[in-house]
């Protein structure tokens, strides 16, 4: 693998500059939904209509990516035209090493049926100054997971889990809050 600092800024930049349409799913979505597991690259589930993967192909270029191999420590060349992306299939996982890090581009993640359906119940999230992206949901990134069915992410479902318990507790307790607020606010209405 080449040698690069794992800039996940850079990577999700580069991405919202050119206007890709993308899930973030995989470590990193779970990282931000509060798992403290470690990821050292970013996994995508972009649109693959055709204006999307020349937009996707343009960020593979500027951020000079290459297959990532373990026999080949600079990675291996890349076709980073929008022709190549289209001609992969709906099962496609693209592992790459750019000189921000690792990038795995995944069309159709294990257990879902692609963008659109994670883009349903993604969560937008800001993750720097003025650089938005969608974020695949908790359960999704379990569902991805669970199918999966990789060592790694066998290890991760129990963590990711409990998070999931914990997050909904708390989402119950804030909407009985309101609740109880919103009931409040309508008997003093009333008085």
């Amino acid at each position: 693998m080449r040698e690069t600092a794992f800039d996940p800024e850079t990577l999700l930049a580069a991405l919202h500059r050119e206007e890709v349409r993308f899930v973030l799913i995989g470590g990193m979505a779970a990282v931000l939904h509060g798992d403290p597991g470690v990821t050292l690259d970013l996994d995508i589930a972009p649109a693959s209509d055709p204006q999307n993967l020349s937009r996707l192909a343009a960020v593979l270029r500027s951020l000079d990516a290459r297959i990532r191999t373990e026999e080949a420590p600079e990675g291996l060349p890349l076709d980073c035209s929008p022709e190549f992306l289209e001609k992969l299939g709906p099962g496609a996982i693209l592992n790459l090493t750019t000189r921000a890090g690792a990038l795995d581009i995944a069309f159709v993640p294990a257990g879902t049926a692609g963008y659109g359906d994670l883009k349903r119940d993604a969560i937008p999230l800001e993750t720097s100054p003025g650089v938005f992206i969608l974020v695949a949901s908790l359960p999704d990134v379990i569902r991805s997971k669970s199918a999966a069915d990789r060592e790694k992410d066998r290890r991760a479902l129990p963590r990711l889990y409990s998070l999931l318990e914990r997050t909904a507790g708390r989402r119950e307790r804030r909407s009985s809050d309101q609740e109880r607020r919103s009931s409040d606010q309508e008997r003093r209405s009333s008085d």
